[in-house]
């Protein structure tokens, strides 16, 4: 694969149209477009946005493995118009988004990644998704909220996987916003399994690089 970083297009930042109002997306994207992922941001009401450094480790990781991936602002967060819908619009506009890429660059492969809400509200999206003639080819769930999250403050009834798309599901051994025990109850039942990040916390400070190379390593690259 290559990363040569000179030779990918600038980030470019487009306004889409959803059910509220614009939609504002960041794209990054190789030279030879090959897929399309979509990567969602941490909650937006905690100053999560798509200038998120996980969201964007996870955007230049898909980058370099020949998707075009879009991070949308979620409602409310940057020029995204309207106001939080605790998943359920997001999930709405999130289609938007997609639809809008596959009008510009056509039915190619498509991957989902998301960071804690980002996770959440990507779960409610591959579920829409999945039986479509055109599913996911993977998702990659980081930080996933899931259960009781940051102290008691906030609770995520978040939906199981569909079967048959390939999930990569990462979390920080240290995370106190999201608690790994709730990641395993979640993904106990669903027999998926988890890949820790030892001493990592939820934003995963000094270990983005780590959390790149097992996305690189582990979600295969488009030739």
């Amino acid at each position: 694969m290559s990363t040569e970083p000179s030779r990918n297009p600038p980030t470019e930042s487009v306004l889409l149209r959803g059910a509220e109002g614009n939609i504002d997306v960041l794209i990054d994207a190789p030279a030879e477009v090959r897929g399309i992922a979509l990567v969602c941001h941490p909650h937006p009401l905690f100053s999560g946005s798509n200038t998120n450094k996980v969201a964007h480790t996870l955007a230049r990781a898909y980058r370099d493995l020949g998707y075009a991936a879009l991070r949308p602002n979620f409602r409310g967060v940057g020029k995204s118009e309207g106001t939080h819908d605790h998943g359920d619009g997001e999930t709405e506009d999130m289609l938007a988004v997609i639809a809008w890429a596959q009008s510009r660059w056509g039915s190619l492969p498509l991957a989902l990644g998301g960071f804690s809400f980002g996770a959440f509200v990507q779960t409610r999206v591959v579920n829409r998704l999945a039986d479509g003639v055109a599913p996911p080819r993977q998702i990659v769930l980081v930080g996933t909220a899931a259960g009781v999250a940051s102290h008691g403050q906030r609770s995520y009834d978040t939906q199981a996987l569909p079967k048959g798309i390939p999930a990569l599901l990462i979390h920080g051994e240290a995370d106190d916003t999201v608690p790994l025990a709730n990641v395993f109850e979640w993904a106990r039942p669903q027999e998926l399994p988890v890949t820790v990040i030892p001493g990592a916390d939820h934003f995963f400070h000094a270990k983005l690089h780590i959390l790149r190379d097992i996305i690189l390593r582990n979600v295969p690259a488009l030739g």
